[in-house]
């Protein structure tokens, strides 16, 4: 599983290269994918463990953490969007 996972990555890398997109962009999107899996993978646990409400601040530090890295990105893209627009 780990060998697609590379592929997938590496597969988005070239992409990336290709688009001429900021590197830093992409590896935030992906570090945004890992944390969106570990978090449902915890919160999945802690639920198949009984534990309800551990489970949903699990869910809730992991949606925050996501905002927090999604920032940057959010900041571009709206500078970019105002950039279009006519003045």
């Amino acid at each position: 599983m780990v060998d697609k996972i590379f592929e997938i990555i590496h597969m988005l890398e070239k992409l990336a290269v290709n688009a001429k997109v900021n590197m830093v962009y992409v590896e935030t999107i992906l570090k945004i994918i890992g944390i969106a899996y570990i978090a449902e993978f915890a919160t999945q646990i802690t639920k198949d463990a009984g534990q309800g409400a551990i489970a949903s601040k699990i869910e809730l530090a992991g949606k925050i953490i996501i905002l927090a890295m999604a920032i940057p990105i959010l900041t571009v893209l709206i500078e970019t969007i105002i950039k279009l627009i006519p003045s």
